[in-house]
């Protein structure tokens, strides 16, 4: 028998309160952390706190690209610190650079580009063809089976209502191979306000602990029987995402060497428009 697990999931309320950083000066800004057993501070949550800091100083633009280095994991226990620089302020695009510290010591350094709406001649690649949200069943129910390991672990509420298309990575463990890709419906549990940095800081959120999944499966492995870091983290928002609605991320890892795994995540809203592109590195260890 597996041993339990003490993580517990953070609620919808939880996430969205401590993405709402507290403006302490002019580009000066701090953020509560979401505490764990291991007290590391979440790579897509205080990613989404640094864009939600740099929104703060670019009123009536939205962003469309995130550059995120993780350097350091930090202790969830206490607050982060972030500053932002404005690098630039354009007629169309705005550039920050924010960095994330604690106790003098740099957790993150990130770069978000905004920009006004231009309008212009559009293209796109188009949307897998999926079942629909409503014909899968909610991740708990997928994985029922296995609700008596990692003392339930396996089927805790989560902020996000998540239906896999493809198995998630614990179901494909029982796969006899792997694959590289796991397309995946979501959208939060509730309502959220109708803030577009906020719903682009969520998105930003779930990429972060979801894209690795498709490098885990990869390595026989999941978020929880194997170390896994955050080391870099790209982001480009196309389109505004709602999120009152599903949103479909098309998953894939088309590499892993040197005890990295890379892993990219293409998201369209219901009506198939691509709203964002992200990517990420994730660190594992040697051997």
């Amino acid at each position: 028998m597996m041993p339990a697990v003490t993580y517990s999931w953070p609620s919808l309320a939880d996430v969205i309160t401590t993405l709402q950083v507290r403006q302490i000066g002019d580009e000066h800004f701090t953020a509560a952390q979401m505490d764990n057993p291991a007290h590391h501070i979440v790579g897509g949550h205080i990613a989404g706190q640094a864009l939600m800091a740099a929104g703060k100083t670019t009123p009536g633009r939205l962003p469309h690209s995130l550059h995120v280095y993780y350097l350091r994991a930090g202790d969830a226990r206490r607050p982060v610190d972030f500053h932002v620089v404005r690098s630039r302020d354009g007629g169309t695009l705005s550039t920050r650079k924010i960095t994330a510290s604690q106790d003098g010591e740099v957790l993150l350094e990130a770069l978000v580009s905004f920009s006004t709406a231009v309008g212009g001649g559009e293209h796109q690649s188009p949307m897998p063809t999926v079942p629909d949200p409503e014909a899968l069943p909610p991740v708990q129910d997928q994985l029922g089976s296995y609700s008596d390991e990692l003392g339930g672990y396996w089927v805790q509420p989560k902020p996000f209502d998540l239906r896999y298309v493809d198995p998630p990575p614990r179901l494909a463990l029982d796969f006899p191979e792997p694959s590289p890709r796991i397309r995946m419906w979501w959208k939060p549990v509730d309502s959220v306000a109708a803030d577009p940095v906020l719903h682009s800081s969520l998105l930003t959120y779930l990429s972060g602990t979801t894209m690795l999944e498709t490098a885990l499966v990869m390595r026989r492995a999941t978020a929880v029987s194997t170390f896994n870091a955050l080391i870099d983290h790209a982001l480009w928002f196309h389109r505004p995402v709602d999120l009152s609605d599903w949103v479909l991320s098309d998953q894939y890892s088309p590499s892993g060497i040197d005890g990295r795994g890379l892993a990219t995540s293409t998201m369209y809203n219901r009506s198939g428009q691509l709203v964002c592109i992200a990517t990420q590195e994730l660190y594992f260890g040697r051997g």
